[in-house]
């Protein structure tokens, strides 16, 4: 990773189970939402280390919404995908 990536952190997308309201979606404005068919949100957005991604799943957790997916979205084309299915067991 060269250093400019990582000043700026990794690009992730997010998919939550559920639509936020305005109030909610001002917890994730570091984030490009973008709403997707049935009830469903992608977060898109740069997170600087892991802490800050566990920081960004503790709001959805205490917010109370549905975790579908996370993705490491590299921009060398690297491409990792986590199910919160597979996390749960």
């Amino acid at each position: 990773m060269d250093t400019s990536q990582a000043a700026d952190g990794d690009r992730y997308e997010i998919v939550i189970g559920k639509r936020l309201g305005s109030r909610s979606a001002r917890a994730f404005e570091r984030f490009e939402l973008v709403e997707i068919p049935g009830d469903g949100m992608l977060l898109r957005g740069r997170v600087t280390d892991q802490a800050a991604l566990h920081g960004v799943l503790a709001q959805i957790r205490d917010l109370g919404i549905p975790l579908v997916s996370v993705r490491l979205a590299g921009d060398a084309g690297r491409s990792t995908e986590s199910d919160a299915s597979d996390e749960a067991e």
